[in-house]
Formats: structure tokens, sequence, C-alpha cells
């Protein structure tokens, strides 16, 4: 651009240069008439090339250096300049009108859809997409969810009825035997309690106080210290021992009738208790002060905070994208294409946005012109106006040259004719 200017600003130079040999060469000959129209020609586009030299010199800045009026237009007129730029700019070129009309005439949705289409499967959208979904799993505060889960947690359990799972549970009781594997469990910690040599010697003790300790008279009274003196504490301990080793022996043959007595009569009240009222209302009361003593937020928080690290961790796998978010997009994306519906309503909300955003910020196209002006000083603003147009102000100095020697050469013409 700028050697456009340089060769530009030489041929007008040149045609100046021309004009003014031109003219010089002629004046020996000026008295022929040849030599007068010649000598015309020239004086004419001397002139007429000095005098656009000036014109357009007289844009930008004084001729010469010498402040005459109405001269250096473009500095004196630097605010008007810009004021009637912006002006132009705002009512003119870029109104909202216009602006609007051209929003029109976009397909924003397709636009959309095939950037998407393209750029879905590289490597920087997967990358890209990959780090702001790890960033928001970590940004997850589980703090503050914790109090949350728990409070929903408690309200769930407090909203458990016992009658939808108490007999259930009797039920599956009866069913896996467990009411059988607990009494063989009790009688099984009695027989291991009663073999004991300890034990034997605290219920033969416990069985000597009761004799001495009991009130009769008369022959019963002879007869218990009769007895008392036949046997001691390790007697008595071993018979009471061995009679309940035998119980306990009987009670876990599963064909003993006792057992078998003992079983019905405990099957019939564990299904009584499904219709007793007062068990359920305990069981409520007793399940009210439990989940109100319960305090599992801090359990909550690291089970939350071992479920972020592995959601996180399997974000970063390679085939979570691939596998996961890449189709779920891709499906998403097509079931939106083929709704028109919801592309319209895509592509109307895009436009009204848009639109919105202009008729809020429509001003602030003149003001950035006008910032970006102001920050040039004249020197630089007139460099760049010349860099732009200066190739045709030059040639209007080329054409004031060559029009004003065709000019004279008509004029002094038709003068040496009359």
């Amino acid at each position: 651009m700028v050697n456009q200017k340089n060769k530009s600003r030489h041929l007008a130079t040149i045609s100046l240069t021309i004009m003014a040999i031109g003219f010089l060469a002629t004046l020996p000959i000026r008295d022929s008439i040849w030599g007068i129209i010649l000598q015309g020609g020239f004086e004419a586009g001397l002139v007429g090339g000095l005098a656009d030299w000036f014109a357009v010199t007289a844009l930008f800045r004084h001729p010469l250096g010498i402040p005459i009026p109405h001269t250096a237009l473009l500095p004196k007129n630097r605010k008007r300049i810009i004021a009637g730029i912006i002006s132009m700019l705002e009512n003119d070129w870029l109104t909202k009108e216009s602006i609007r009309k051209k929003i029109d005439t976009i397909d924003f949705s397709g636009k959309l859809f095939s950037i998407i289409d393209k750029e879905i499967h590289s490597k920087a959208i997967q990358k890209n997409v990959i780090t702001l979904i790890q960033h928001l799993i970590k940004t997850i505060d589980t703090s503050r969810i914790a109090p949350i889960i728990e409070k929903e947690l408690k309200t769930q359990l407090n909203q458990l009825d016992t009658k939808n799972y108490l007999p259930l549970v009797i039920d599956q009781v009866s069913e896996r035997k467990y009411d059988e594997k607990t009494l063989d469990f009790i009688l099984k910690e009695i027989r291991e309690w009663a073999e004991k040599d300890s034990t034997k010697y605290k219920l033969g003790g416990l069985a000597v106080d009761a004799v001495e300790n009991i009130k009769a008279d008369g022959f019963m009274q002879f007869a218990l210290k009769s007895f008392s003196n036949l046997v001691n504490e390790e007697k008595l301990g071993n018979i009471i021992q061995n009679l309940i080793l035998k119980g306990v022996d009987s009670f876990r043959d599963p064909f003993n009738q006792n057992r078998q007595t003992l079983m019905i009569h405990i099957h019939k009240k564990l299904q009584s208790v499904k219709n007793d009222e007062k068990v359920y209302e305990e069981l409520n009361h007793l399940k009210t002060q439990l989940i109100a003593k319960w305090e599992p937020q801090e359990k909550i928080i690291s089970i939350l905070d071992q479920l972020q690290q592995k959601v996180s961790d399997f974000v970063d796998e390679p085939r979570f994208f691939d596998h996961y978010i890449l189709p779920m997009v891709i499906d998403g994306f097509e079931r939106l294409k083929a709704n028109p519906e919801k592309v319209n309503a895509i592509e109307t909300w895009i436009k009204q946005q848009i639109s919105a955003f202009v008729d809020k910020n429509h001003s602030k196209i003149g003001k950035l012109v006008e910032e970006n002006l102001e920050r040039l000083d004249d020197k630089t603003l007139i460099t760049m106006v010349e860099t732009n147009v200066g190739k045709d102000l030059q040639w209007i100095r080329v054409n004031g040259a060559v029009c004003g020697f065709l000019i004279g050469l008509v004029l002094v013409g038709i003068k040496a004719l009359i």
C-alpha cells in the first residue's frame, strides 16, 4: 500500500514537472502559432496541477507549512469528521433495523449443528469436555450435600410403617427357622454354662442356702435338718447340674414332645404379634428414637468423598467419552434435528438473544469507533487516510495537470483562430 502511494505521488510530481518543463521549453517559440498553443497548454496544465496539489494538500496540512485560511481541513475538523463517521455508522450503515434484518437471514441453528457435527469428534473437544466434567465433579462440596441427604434419609425412614415390614420379618423367621435356631443357640449356651464346675458349686450353694432358710414346724423341720446333714454343697450342685443338662438335652432333641410343644407356642406368639398394636407402637417409638439419635453425617461425607473420587477416575478413563458422552450427545442432537419445532424454537431464541444484545449495546458501536479514532493523533490519522485514499488523491493532481493542459490547448487554439 505504501509503495502504491509513493508511485502515485511520484506520478503526480512527474506530471507537474513535465508541465513546468514544457512551459519553459515553449518560451523560445512563443512567437509561432504552435508555440503559443503549446505554451498555453503547458501553462494551463501547470496551473491546474498546482491548483489540485494545493487543494489535495489543504485537506491534510497547510500547503508549504503556511497557515493559509481554510487549509489543513482534516486536523481542524477532526471532531466533526469523527462525529459524522459515528452518525453515519449508527444511523445509516449499521442501524438496529439493518442488523436485525441481517440476523433474520442467518441460519444460526444450522451453523451450530454443522459446527457440532464437525468438532464433536475432535481431540480438543474431548479433552475440554472431560476437563469440564472433572472440574464440575471436584467443585461439589460434599459437606453441604451430606446434611441434605441425612435429612432426606431420616425423613424416609420415619415414614416407614412397621406394619408393612414386621409381618414379613416374622414370616421369614418361621420360613428360615430362625426361632428354632435361636432356641438351639440358647440351649447350647445354657449347657456350656451348666457344665462348668463353678456353676455346679454356685447352684449347690444356692440350694443349701435355700434349704436352710426354709421355715417349717415339727416333723418337716426335723426332715429338713436330716436332709441338710446328709448332703453338702457339692452333692446338691451335682444333682441340679445333671437335672439342667438332662433338661437341655431333651429340648435339643427335635423329636422331643416338650420341644415340639414349645415351638408351637412360640409360633403362635409370633403370629399374634402381627396383630398386636402395642408392639407396633413400641417399635415405631423405638424407631423414632433411634433415628433421632442417629448421626450419619460424617459417614455420608466419607461415602460421598469416595464416590466423588471414583467418578472422577471413571471420567478420566479413555472409554468414558467414546462410550458414554459421545453416543449420548450424538443421539440427542439427532433427535433434536429431527424435531422441527424444537429447532425453530432454538433458532428463535438465539435470534431473540442476539437482537436483545444489539438493542442493548447498539450505542456502543459509535463509542467503540470514537474511542479507537481518539487514540490516533493527527499525524497518524492523516497517514491512515492518505494510505487508503492517497492513490486516488494523487491521481486528482495528475488529472488536474492533464486536463489543464488539454483545456489550455483548446482555449489558446480558439483564441488564435479568433
